[in-house]
């Protein structure tokens, strides 16, 4: 670590430690409303506001074969327009209120967010129900959604991030739904239909698998029969089959290595190796090696080899990911086309490195110290820790695993970091995905 960095460490662990207090000192309150949905509420009566989270089963597994990204052009269209309001009614009915309202899809999950002042709860909880249970699909909206979505596909059709993150995603998933892109293609997207749109909004829109999570000024007397307004007459829908298993590609002595051609200055390069589920045993322990590898930002190896000693690069990072059928660590670097075989070559030594020798106990102090603060920090409003509660639920994590999640991390030793990087960071299960005009560079296939 740089003199630079080593007093930035200090000045963040600071800074957390006097954050930490706050996620533990998180009350969470699962319970039930009179209807029977299950949710789960942390009051905070600091500011007049309400923040909900939720989701239901389904997603972008859902889509059609051939029209990918419908999941994600139906949550697009489900605020513009719903009962008597066209878009522009809905939207300034929401203006009116304060409310805001949104809606996402992911690879195995359909949901939303509403944002509402404790005032106009009643009303703003009334649009949510509208868009659930009455959404407009005008024709109008949807093209207008679909142009829109199309022009975003095609101009990431020059982007080589974009280009690097779908060929990583192919090379890592193949034919898995994992593998496909949420948002679709342009040629996907401009094959689905009004009808399409409808009958996955019939089978997307239920209760089947919904998790809610409400933060803010309120109460289980008030919240739970508003819930049952927005949710309530939703169908219980049929049991959506989620992802199917996924076996990683088989291994190959050095790795995968691929490279997409690009007139461009710089290369961007992507990579991958099979990764962990959230419930794993080791996930802490791959949690610490991640920040001490490449996910501490200006703290972590790969930033200071890559950038701090060499300058090969602005950055380097890493991160891991997950899905219900397995997970992923990802690391990346751009740089120019002359310098991406040896920040390749740096970065493939450095996970060897922690391969074999781990961590120190100097940085196993820093990263847990930064990484059980670093949660505290990001919670700064009522939306924030709904979407915390939100993602705890769809991992089944228990309520009380924010007061446990400091002493999990804590029990993480170097012992248990090498031996979860030793899993994880295998050069024959590594796959590389260059984009650019890479100079030393060789394709493997």
């Amino acid at each position: 670590m740089t003199r630079v960095a080593r007093p930035l460490a200090w000045l963040l662990a600071a800074l957390v430690a006097l954050a930490a207090p706050t996620a533990q000192a998180i009350d969470i309150k699962p319970l039930v409303s009179p209807g029977g949905i299950r949710y789960w509420l942390v009051q905070d009566s600091t500011a007049p506001i309400i923040s909900i989270s939720f989701s239901m089963a389904g997603g972008a597994v859902l889509d059609p074969q051939g029209k990918e990204g419908a999941a994600s052009l139906l949550s697009s269209l489900l605020d513009q327009g719903a009962g008597p309001h066209d878009t522009v009614a809905f939207k300034a009915l929401q203006e009116d209120i304060a409310a805001r309202l949104s809606f996402w899809a992911s690879a195995e999950r359909f949901g939303g967010s509403l944002r509402m002042l404790r005032d106009a709860r009643a009303e703003s909880i009334d649009l949510l129900r509208l868009a659930l249970t009455q959404p407009r699909f005008d024709p109008e909206a949807i093209e207008r959604q679909r142009r829109a979505t199309i022009a975003g596909l095609r101009q990431s059709e020059e982007s080589p991030n974009a280009i690097a993150s779908r060929t990583l995603s192919r090379a890592t998933f193949g034919e898995h739904p994992y593998g496909r892109q949420v948002d679709g293609t342009a040629s996907s997207v401009g094959a689905i239909t009004i009808e399409d749109i409808k009958a996955l909004a019939a089978r997307q829109l239920t209760r089947n698998k919904l998790i809610v999570a409400v933060v803010g000024d309120t109460s289980a007397e008030v919240i739970g029969p508003l819930l049952d307004r927005a949710f309530g007459a939703l169908p219980a829908g049929d049991s959506v089959p989620g992802a199917p298993a996924w076996t990683p590609a088989p291994t190959k002595p050095g790795g995968r290595l691929l490279v997409v051609q690009r007139a461009m200055p710089q290369s961007v390069a992507l990579m991958s190796l099979p990764g962990l589920k959230r419930d794993d045993p080791d996930w802490y322990a791959a949690t610490v090696m991640n920040y001490v590898l490449g996910g501490g930002g200006f703290n972590s190896r790969l930033m200071n080899e890559v950038r701090d000693k060499r300058g090969l690069a602005y950055g380097a990072s890493s991160r891991l990911s997950y899905y219900d059928q397995g997970g992923v660590f990802t690391a990346s670097v751009a740089t120019m086309n002359q310098r991406v075989a040896e920040s390749i070559k740096i970065m493939r030594e450095q996970f060897d490195l922690m391969a074999k020798a781990g961590i120190t106990d100097r940085e196993l102090a820093e990263a847990k110290q930064y990484i059980v603060g670093s949660l505290a920090i990001s919670l700064d409003s009522s939306a924030s820790i709904a979407a915390l509660l939100h993602q705890m639920q769809v991992d089944n994590l228990a309520p009380d695993q924010l007061t446990r999640r400091k002493e999990l991390i804590d029990k993480v030793t170097a012992d248990d970091v090498r031996r979860v990087a030793r899993r994880l960071l295998r050069e024959d299960a590594l796959t590389i995905v260059v984009v650019g005009q890479p100079v030393g560079v060789t394709a493997t296939e």
